[in-house]
């Protein structure tokens, strides 16, 4: 299916909203957590006025396939780079230069990370972009264009490496989002991802 003659205008704001939040938030990165929470709840709040979010799945099946989906998708990530570090020695300078530059580390930090960061982009880039683009695309395109837009967000962040984990865990998040209908399952996801690679077993 191709996309409407007519423009998604809501989806089109929404989009320059992000890129304009995302661009000061990663301007300054002595002030990166400050500027990002505030950014992240904007779009939480954009994302809420434009209709409800669906919980199709039980609190049960979400916080289960939530938290094995969230660790399935750092085990890729952990093997990735494993693989990646083998293969190429500058590799992990780069991981190490990202978590230096925007890994949390006070403890409120730690606390927006969790109840701000994990639940807002999800809301904002599952719950509201991909529902528009499903309303215009094809099911799969619809995932990846919606992936693709998650990572373009991070361009300026300066790390290519950073616009393609956005990419890949877009995808899973997106995926999931669509199978099960469950925003709460896929803030779930993205939470546990979060407290792996950021609290308990960080890359580098």
């Amino acid at each position: 299916m191709e996309l409407k003659r007519t423009l998604d205008l809501r989806l089109i704001t929404g989009l320059i909203i992000a890129h304009a939040l995302l661009f000061f938030s990663f301007h300054d990165k002595a002030i990166f957590w400050y500027i990002f929470s505030g950014s992240i709840l904007i779009l939480i709040a954009f994302a809420t006025f434009q209709g409800d979010v669906e919980d199709e799945a039980s609190f049960i099946k979400y916080l289960f396939l939530g938290v094995i989906s969230g660790l399935l998708l750092y085990l890729l990530f952990w093997i990735g780079y494993q693989l990646f570090e083998m293969a190429n020695s500058g590799f992990k300078k780069d991981v190490r230069r990202l978590y230096r530059w925007f890994a949390p580390s006070l403890f409120w930090h730690y606390l927006a990370l969790i109840l701000v960061a994990a639940p807002g982009e999800e809301m904002f880039w599952r719950g509201f972009v991909q529902k528009r683009l499903l309303k215009h695309l094809k099911p799969y395109v619809a995932i990846i264009a919606g992936s693709l837009l998650y990572g373009s967000v991070h361009i300026y962040s300066g790390s290519f490496l950073l616009m393609f984990a956005a990419f890949s865990s877009g995808l899973v998040w997106g995926f999931l989002y669509f199978w099960k209908k469950s925003m709460p399952l896929v803030i779930v996801s993205h939470i546990i991802f979060d407290m792996m690679m950021f609290i308990f077993l960080p890359l580098t």
